[in-house]
């Protein structure tokens, strides 16, 4: 590792006195917060207008497929600012309860870039999940900019834009009554799974007038390097840090989390390095792991070997290998309070969905989402019987896995997965999927709070040391994918494991059965009284709530008591919200003065209980 650090500084050595000598390209990154593509004409007929940003497109090229591969802030700017795989290296949380180390060597790209001689600039936003690190930013502030460096001096600059956040829909019913939109709400398409309401429709009007400010804002920018006579030497990239905003968006893996929009303008004196001429729609896959590794190969410096994305512009890198990628990998896992378990698999048109714990169904109750009148009126209508099919699901219990064709099925609420027709397409779906979760290794299959004390001080060390034991979870996990006649044997012997989360995911595939899994009461019912680790008593005590074998109070109850994590407590209180809110209803109360006291303060208990004592 020595060897290799040394080398591949020699080699940045040797490129920075190149480069110094010769001019460089500059870079922007213009980032606005909380959309997905959908919401601007540019790329969907139902979007708004936005005339710089489209201006840019003319000017340079559009990406159809660019992704986020989570669906939700501080992991989305994680994977952004380090070009890995957030499970992968300890990041998949929002937001964290512990900065994890990079791996190995590796740092934050911006410092390469600084170190090989660019003035680097963020206004201002970070929400990293990982330690930064030294010498990252030259400036971070809310007056960051370009105009500070050296004359002559290459920049990049990274600016947010939270006019699109999803806070600007956190209006109260007396604004909304006396606010009117600038768009017209009758004149807005709603999502099939969207209820047809006045509330629905004016919420989504009012983004589309903030994507519209959003889009005078690009234009300032601009603007600016050209005043500047920079515009011509600048890559700028336009695109959202993830998708959003209205419900059903932010925090899911379907393409209204992670499908973002992304422009970039390539400037008349780096044509050379694009791989097709101004103005063309690329086809090809891209993700956030590979922003960063673009913007070092743009600057002619090496690639970390410790990343997982490649460039997707450069003077090698032609249209027809760009266009060959047809492949993105998204993740979801707690947001904020609420967690989750959920990985995807786009290939071309189809997209893949493994709920982990599909139990979970996606209006659990989150916090902060349901400060949005629109996701509380969706709940209201759900609970009074109100919506069809398709705007219920939301609402129910999820499959295990999914299988969309998104050519005729873009919003993702037809599952193919049950139809034999797509079984070939299925069976490779789920291997591939699997098998990404084993080479990452992919570390959500052990629960965050076991992570915080065993593996966060060296997350890649611990997913390198322990791969062949997250194999063998993610196997246990997809016995949920088979009848439960054909794979018993292998969930009874997985509840006898000496490995607790061996047993922890024999119990969540029993969950995932349901009653068909009712043989295994007599081994549950003993492992929620006995079993050594208390996660396991709670899976246990969860499946027998789920099929109506057991009241799951007292051993929840002595959980809470007992735990002296506030990330485990957060975890139980999960199922804790869970069981009272499914339709079948467990009804307990859940005292605050039980908790141990560092436990009780910590902020997502506080939230579980606000909302589990309204």
């Amino acid at each position: 590792m020595l060897m290799h650090r040394l080398l591949f500084c020699l080699i940045l050595m040797l490129f920075s006195s190149v480069l110094h000598a010769a001019e460089r390209p500059n870079f922007v990154w213009l980032v606005s917060e909380d959309n997905s593509k959908h919401y601007l004409k540019l790329f969907d007929e139902h979007g708004a207008e936005t005339p710089r940003i489209a201006e840019m497109a003319e000017q340079g090229l559009l990406f159809e497929h660019a992704f986020s591969n989570a669906p939700v802030c501080s992991v989305a700017r994680t994977t952004l600012i380090t070009g890995c795989y957030a499970p992968r290296i300890g990041t998949q949380f929002h937001r964290k309860m512990v900065e994890v180390p990079l791996p190995g060597d590796l740092r934050m790209f911006p410092a390469y870039l600084r170190e090989a001689g660019y003035y680097t600039t963020n206004r201002q936003k970070k929400d990293y999940n990982a330690i930064e690190g030294d010498k990252v930013w030259d400036e971070s502030s809310k007056r960051a900019s370009w105009r500070d460096r050296r004359d002559g001096q290459p920049f990049f600059h990274y600016q947010s834009f939270p006019v699109t956040h999803e806070s600007s829909l956190h209006f109260s019913a007396e604004e909304m009554a006396n606010e009117a939109t600038e768009t017209d709400p009758d004149e807005v398409t709603l999502a099939p799974y969207h209820p047809d309401t006045p509330t629905f429709r004016y919420t989504h009007a009012r983004y589309h007038d903030r994507i519209r400010e959003l889009d005078g804002q690009i234009g300032e920018v601009l603007d600016q390097l050209q005043t500047d006579g920079l515009l011509e030497d600048t890559f700028v990239f336009y695109f959202g840090d993830h998708g959003g905003v209205l419900p059903r968006s932010k925090g899911y893996v379907y393409e209204s989390g992670l499908h973002v929009p992304l422009v970039v303008r390539v400037p008349k004196n780096w044509q050379h390095l694009a791989p097709a001429l101004r103005g063309t729609r690329i086809d090809g896959f891209v993700s956030f792991i590979d922003f960063g590794p673009t913007l070092l190969h743009l600057a002619g410096l090496p690639v970390p070997d410790e990343v997982d994305g490649r460039p997707f512009l450069g003077e090698d890198v032609t249209l027809a290998d760009l266009n060959a990628r047809n492949e993105a990998f998204g993740h979801a896992d707690r947001f904020d309070e609420k967690y989750d378990l959920v990985r995807s698999l786009r290939r071309g048109k189809f997209k893949y969905i493994r709920s982990y714990q599909p139990f979970n169904f996606d209006g659990l109750q989150n916090n902060y989402r349901y400060r949005m009148l629109a996701y509380a009126e969706w709940r209201r209508l759900s609970q009074e019987g109100q919506l069809n099919d398709v705007r219920r699901q939301f609402f129910e219990t999820r499959p295990p896995e999914a299988l969309y064709d998104l050519e005729a099925d873009p919003h993702e609420t037809v599952n193919l997965a049950i139809d034999p027709k797509h079984a070939e397409t299925l069976t490779q779906m789920r291997e591939a999927l699997s098998n990404k979760l084993k080479t990452l290794p992919d570390l959500s299959l052990y629960p965050e709070s076991h992570l915080v004390e065993h593996a966060f001080d060296n997350p890649t060390k611990f997913g390198a040391a322990h791969q062949q034991d997250i194999a063998r979870l993610v196997d246990t996990a997809d016995l949920s994918l088979h009848p439960f006649d054909e794979v018993r044997d292998q969930i009874e012997a997985a509840l006898q494991s000496e490995n607790p989360w061996e047993r922890y995911w024999a119990l969540i595939t029993c969950s995932t059965h349901g009653k068909s899994a009712k043989v295994m009461i007599p081994q549950a019912t003993s492992l929620a009284t006995s079993d050594p680790e208390r996660l396991v008593r709670i899976r246990a005590a969860e499946f027998l709530a789920f099929i109506e074998a057991g009241e799951p109070g007292p051993v929840l109850t002595d959980a809470l008591c007992t735990t002296e994590s506030a990330t485990e407590a957060n975890l139980i209180l999960n199922t804790v919200v869970l069981l009272r809110d499914r339709p079948t209803t467990c009804q307990f109360e859940i005292n605050e003065n039980i908790f141990q006291p560092s436990v009780r303060k910590a902020e997502y208990v506080q939230r579980r209980l606000s909302y589990l004592n309204e």
